[in-house]
């Protein structure tokens, strides 16, 4: 069971799923955020949305977020499967154009939370490298034989998360 405590202090945590669940492994960040919250007992300060492809009308969520986990398949040229974690200024200056199937339209989103100043203040991007891409709704091998490792590796950033001491925010 996860930790559940930092609540009074006013931390909000979204875990954001990102995808669209008709394009094969594509969809891959939806089915990440949809096992990760059906495992664990999450603390109420744990919230949970399927951002689909809404891009930039994702804005609105990032209001009051204090830590972000961002799930999503990420093209980062690596076997199909290979776990990618990017976090903070790693992930707008690591992305190129096609790193993220979503990155665009997350660098965006982020670069606009940070000029209106809803920036959280921690950002992690979690997926696995795609191999498919088409028409089904079904993940590719590879893909869905790492997502258990995906959905690991949300949950110890999470638990991580949940369980430091100093829950201060600090710098937004």
């Amino acid at each position: 069971m996860a930790p559940s405590s930092p609540e009074a202090v006013g931390r909000q945590i979204l875990v954001l799923g990102l995808g669209n669940v008709l394009l094969q492994d594509e969809g891959l960040g939806i089915h990440a955020l949809e096992r990760l919250r059906a495992e664990e007992v999450w603390p109420a300060c744990v919230s949970w949305l399927d951002g689909g492809t809404k891009g930039m009308d994702l804005l609105p969520y990032l209001d009051g977020v204090t830590d972000l986990l961002v799930l999503d398949a990420i093209d980062a040229g690596q076997p199909p499967g290979a776990l990618v974690c990017l976090a903070g200024e790693d992930i707008p200056t690591f992305l190129s154009p096609s790193l993220s199937m979503h990155q665009l339209g997350l660098q965006e989103l982020l670069a606009l939370a940070a000029l209106q100043g809803i920036l959280p203040n921690r950002v992690v991007l979690l997926g696995l490298q795609p191999e498919c891409l088409g028409w089904g709704t079904a993940l590719s091998r590879p893909v869905r034989q790492a997502l258990g490792d995906l959905v690991s590796a949300a949950a110890l950033v999470l638990t991580e998360w949940l369980q430091e001491d100093d829950f201060a925010i600090v710098g937004k």
